[in-house]
């Protein structure tokens, strides 16, 4: 059955509730575990939307403490799962079009959430209803899992599991085709401390460790405005002063690829360094700045499967002479742990500062050869005709980890750029049908 036919018979459907869905804000803004809405308003209302939509359609849903929820179709003993997310990261500055907007242009829609993870969310909402209203009976029970916090601290999908089962097997459409076999563990921890300058007086940037931070600002207690704007101009960084605040402007990317995006903070603390003495900067100049490897931390490491380690300084606040700088880590196979805490912890003994370690997830692995990766990869295939393109490994963390085997797998096609946490944020129109068809092949030779 060629699946493709039937997507482009309901192209127009599947756009107009992508568009739809990628209207609402669904920032997390505060978590409160004694609201009624846990992750507020927005990231609900989108949540209730997809149940709506699916109970509209005959699916069976279940919504778990709105932490979570599932639609599912399908008897059976095992379940496949289908692993999404509706939360989404913050917008930055500099759309073309406003974030939550949805605008298509050039063959391509234009959102926060587009390729990460709304669009493929309905992407595989649409392969399994289309599915569905084919007269398709799985011998698997099939359900699209719509996680509520995956940008964060996933304590939505672990609320989940509380309570409902796990899938055998699954994948998570949030990554990029063919196919994503394993994903570095992911590592964050804090780094604080205290100094004695009374010149610095307040230093913010980033809002999301996850996330290459694209504005830094600073207020001091001197005037720096004449070497502010030399700096600026010689060394042709974006930045402005106003209303008493030193501001910069970097270009913000996902933390897996930080050497994609500029850290604006370095910007501002390279400033600073040659203007005044602080120990909160020196550190990010001599062990952080201008870095995404870790060489400077000596805590650097390559894998000849999985690649480089990685790090993201993602989080830096100073007020009143102590600061706390969030920093994220994607490493590989083989990265040796104790010895880089060794070095981390030299590097802040050096200053009198401290370092926390707040989170830990350990990498992820599939092997080639297993029977899911091979049908998911023919699927693609059968659907793109690409046979030479390799399946990968990434610094991503998705929600395929959440399972013992599941993998993530497209929308994004070999070639795309990866603009997910960035902004004028898109996907392919092409690519989200294109990625409709291949999920329903899956899900159809998964289950048949």
């Amino acid at each position: 059955m060629d699946f493709y036919e039937l997507v482009l018979q309901n192209k127009d459907l599947i756009l107009n509730k992508t568009i739809e869905l990628l209207k609402f804000p669904s920032v997390l803004k505060e978590f409160n575990p004694d609201n009624e809405f846990p992750f507020g308003k927005d990231i609900q209302d989108s949540l209730e939307f997809m149940l709506d939509l699916a109970k509209d359609d005959g699916f069976i849903t279940k919504n778990v403490n709105n932490y979570a929820a599932h639609i599912e179709y399908g008897k059976g003993k095992e379940i496949l799962g289908v692993l999404c997310h509706l939360d989404v990261v913050p917008t930055g500055k500099g759309w073309t079009h406003g974030p939550f907007n949805p605008v298509v242009r050039d063959g391509k829609l234009y959102a926060r959430g587009s390729q990460d993870d709304k669009g493929p969310t309905m992407a595989a909402y649409f392969a399994l209803k289309l599915l569905k209203e084919s007269g398709f009976m799985p011998n698997k029970r099939i359900r699209i899992i719509l996680g509520t916090d995956e940008e964060t601290a996933w304590r939505g999908i672990a609320e989940y599991f509380k309570t409902e089962e796990m899938p055998e097997i699954g994948f998570a459409p949030d990554a990029c085709f063919p196919l994503i076999y394993a994903e570095k563990g992911i590592l964050s921890f804090d780094i604080t401390g205290k100094t004695l300058d009374t010149k610095l007086l307040t230093f913010n940037s980033g809002e999301r460790l996850n996330v290459v931070p694209d504005k830094a600002t600073c207020t001091l207690s001197i005037d720096l405005q004449s070497e502010f704007k030399s700096f600026l101009s010689y060394n042709g960084f974006k930045g402005e002063y106003k209303n008493g605040k030193y501001i910069v402007y970097g270009k913000r990317s996902h933390a897996m690829q930080p050497s994609l995006g500029l850290n604006a903070a370095f910007v501002l603390a390279t400033f600073l360094n040659e203007n005044i003495e602080n120990d909160f900067i020196k550190y990010i100049i001599e062990y952080l700045a201008f870095d995404h490897l870790g060489d400077k931390l000596n805590i650097n490491y390559f894998d000849n499967e999985m690649k480089d380690f990685t790090m993201n300084p993602g989080v830096f606040k100073y007020s009143k002479k102590t600061f706390k700088i969030g920093v994220n880590c994607r490493y590989p196979i083989g990265w040796d742990k104790d010895s880089a805490f060794i070095n981390l912890n030299a590097s802040v003994i050096k200053y009198h500062f401290k370092y926390k370690v707040n989170s830990d997830m350990p990498v992820h692995y599939v092997s080639k050869d297993d029977d899911l990766v091979k049908t998911l990869h023919d699927a693609y295939i059968k659907y793109t005709g690409d046979t030479e393109t390799k399946l990968m490994t990434i610094g991503g963390g998705t929600y395929s980890r959440a399972l013992s085997k599941a993998v993530a797998f497209g929308p994004a096609m070999p070639g795309r750029e990866d603009v997910a946490h960035q902004v004028d944020e898109h996907i392919y129109v092409e690519d989200l049908l294109k990625g409709t068809a291949i999920y329903m092949e899956a899900i159809y030779q998964l289950t048949k």
